[in-house]
């Protein structure tokens, strides 16, 4: 049983070491979404359903509750802004890529030029590092109280890794990608 908990307790989550400015954008967006957005959404439902268990303890600690609704929120949130990105920024990414690379000049955009989608990508980035640090004050950095269960630990621990992984995924995209993403299309047009 202890080594099942070590388990859960243990921070996942690992730095990318790869140079990211040197590969391509198809690659970079594929990477993110095999990883990133691979993760959060399994962690989301994991979350979900770790945060409903854990909020019976609720009345001794009520912050339980404020994280419910705070995370909640974050992952209807995060559910959508990575849709968006799955559908509509990154194929678009990709072939203004493609296009470029073969010489041609890639067809406009429906939403008119990709520092649109790019600009409120990094607003909703915003928005959820803002729940996540919400998050953190409540918790008071991701530190469980005296009593509390195997599974409001791990909570607390997956909370933490969860917010780990999205700086990183948003770092990707907020300093890789979607720069160098706005720098290729004004090359293009």
């Amino acid at each position: 049983m202890e080594l099942v908990v070590t388990e859960l307790e243990r921070p996942h989550t690992q730095v990318e070491e790869r140079d990211w400015q040197k590969a391509s954008l198809a690659e970079l967006a594929g990477f993110i979404v095999s990883k990133h957005h691979v993760f959060t959404r399994e962690e989301i439902a994991r979350l979900l359903a770790l945060i409903a268990k854990v909020v019976v303890h609720g009345q001794n600690h009520p912050e339980l509750c404020g994280i419910q609704g705070l995370f909640h929120g974050l992952a209807d949130e995060l559910t959508m802004h990575m849709m968006k990105e799955e559908r509509m920024l990154f194929p678009y990414i990709a072939l203004l890529e493609e296009a470029l690379s073969k010489g041609r000049r890639p067809a406009p955009p429906m939403f008119g030029t990709v520092q649109n989608p790019v600009r409120m990508m990094m607003l909703e980035h915003d928005s959820a590092g803002d729940t996540l640090h919400k998050i953190r004050e409540i918790t008071h950095g991701y530190a469980a109280p005296e009593d509390a269960c195997v599974s409001y630990r791990t909570l607390y621990s997956a909370l933490l890794e969860f917010e780990a992984d999205l700086h990183q995924h948003t770092h990707l995209e907020n300093n890789i990608l979607f720069p160098r993403a706005v720098e290729l299309e004004s090359e293009a047009f």
